[in-house]
C-alpha cells in the first residue's frame, strides 16, 4: 500500500495568549494521498488555518507528528523550512494585496517568485506565460491588475503559486471576495490544475458547496477531524436513470449529486458526534454504549436523560425537610392538599 502524501499523527498547536494557553489543535489525525484534491471546512477558531500553515511550513506544532512528502516538518531547522516553503509549495490566499504585487501586470507577477528562486532568461517567461494559459488567460498576460476582474486576479494568484512548480498547493479562502459564478470558475481551474500537474491541492473553505467541486471535504471541530464528506453521481437522462452504457441520449444528462457525511474515528477509537444528535437525544455528559445487529448504539444514560426530573424531586425533598423543621407545611405539601 502507497505511504499517504501528507500524514498528520496526534498533531497539536498549543498558542500562548497572555497568561492564557490556547489549544488550536488537538491530537489531530489527517491522512491526504499524492494528487488528491480536497476541502477543509470549519467553523472560525476550528482550527483549519493552523493546520494550514503547518502544513505549509509557515508554523511549528507543539507535538505530534506531520509529514508532507518526504520532509519531516517537526523536525526541519529554519533554512529547510524556507526552502520547503520556496520550492514545495504554493500559498493562494484570500485577499488579492497578499498574493499579488499591484504595479506589476499578469506576468511580471508570476515571473516574481522565479526571480527570487535564482531563474532567469527566456525560460522564466516562457513558464511565467504557460502558467497563465494554464489558468485560462491567455492574452491578458501584459494588464496590470486594474485591468483584472477580481476572479481574473485571483487566477494570477494560483499562476504565481505554481510558478516554482511546487508538489503542494494551499488555498486559504481562494472565494471568498468574489461571487458563486466566479467561484465555480475557480474551483474548476484548480481542478483542472490538480489533474494537468499532478499536484496535491487543499482549499479551507466557509463554502458549504466545495463539495461538487473536490473530492472530499473533511470538518474540523475543536481541534479535531469530526466528519469527512464525499460525494457521488449518477447520470440521469430526461428524468429516468440510465448507466453510461446505455448511451444514445442526444441531450446533455443531467447529473444528479448525492454527498454522504461520515463522522471520523482516530486512532484511539474517539469520534465526535454531531451537536445536533447530541441534543435531539439528550446525549450529555455519559452515555450508554450498546453493540446491535447493525452496528454501535450511543443512548442517553438514565441519570443524565433523567436529571432534570431528578433535580426537582431533589429540590422537593429539601423544601419538605427546611419546612419540617420550621413547622410549617411545605410547598409540596400545600399543593398535595389541595389536590385533596
Amino acid at each position: 500500500m502507497n505511504e499517504p502524501f501528507i500524514l498528520c499523527d496526534g498533531l497539536v498547536k498549543i498558542f500562548q495568549v497572555a497568561d492564557l494557553e490556547v489549544v488550536a489543535l488537538q491530537g489531530l489525525n489527517l491522512s491526504v494521498r499524492m494528487g488528491e484534491l480536497m476541502g477543509i471546512v470549519g467553523a472560525s477558531g476550528s482550527g483549519k488555518s493552523t493546520l494550514m500553515n503547518i502544513l505549509g511550513g509557515l508554523d511549528r506544532p507543539t507535538a505530534g507528528r506531520v509529514r508532507v512528502g518526504e520532509h519531516d516538518l517537526l523536525k526541519m531547522s529554519e533554512v529547510g523550512l524556507t526552502r520547503y516553503r520556496r520550492e514545495e509549495v504554493g500559498f493562494v490566499w484570500q485577499q488579492s494585496a497578499r498574493n499579488l504585487v499591484p504595479y506589476l501586470n499578469a506576468v511580471e507577477n508570476v515571473e516574481l517568485p522565479m526571480t527570487l528562486a535564482g531563474a532567469a532568461g527566456r525560460r522564466k517567461r516562457q513558464r511565467a506565460e504557460h502558467m497563465l494559459e494554464l489558468v485560462g488567460l491567455h492574452g491578458r498576460s501584459h494588464h496590470r491588475l486594474t485591468e483584472l476582474s477580481g476572479g481574473e486576479q485571483q487566477r494570477v494568484a494560483i499562476a504565481v503559486a505554481l510558478a516554482n512548480n511546487p508538489s503542494l498547493l494551499l488555498a486559504d479562502e481562494p472565494t471568498g471576495e468574489v461571487d458563486s459564478a466566479t467561484a465555480k470558475i475557480i474551483y474548476d481551474t484548480f481542478r483542472h490544475l490538480t489533474d494537468e500537474l499532478g499536484l496535491t491541492t487543499i482549499i479551507v473553505s466557509h463554502d458549504s458547496s466545495i463539495a461538487r467541486y473536490v473530492e472530499r471535504v473533511i470538518a474540523i471541530r475543536d481541534g479535531m477531524l469530526a466528519s469527512e464528506t464525499r460525494c457521488s453521481t449518477r447520470v440521469k437522462v430526461n428524468g429516468t436513470e440510465n448507466s453510461v452504457e446505455d448511451g444514445g441520449a442526444e441531450s446533455e444528462p443531467e447529473m444528479e449529486e448525492h454527498f454522504e457525511e461520515l463522522v471520523v474515528l482516530d486512532s484511539a477509537g474517539r469520534l465526535q458526534v454531531p451537536k445536533e444528535f447530541l441534543q435531539q437525544f439528550a446525549i450529555k455528559g455519559r452515555a450508554i454504549v450498546d453493540v446491535t445487529d447493525d452496528g454501535i448504539l450511543i443512548r442517553a444514560a438514565p441519570e443524565e436523560r433523567d436529571a432534570p426530573e431528578l433535580a426537582a424531586q431533589e429540590r422537593a425533598r429539601d423544601e419538605r425537610k427546611r419546612s419540617a423543621r420550621e413547622g410549617k407545611p411545605s410547598l409540596w405539601d400545600r399543593l398535595r392538599r389541595k389536590q385533596k
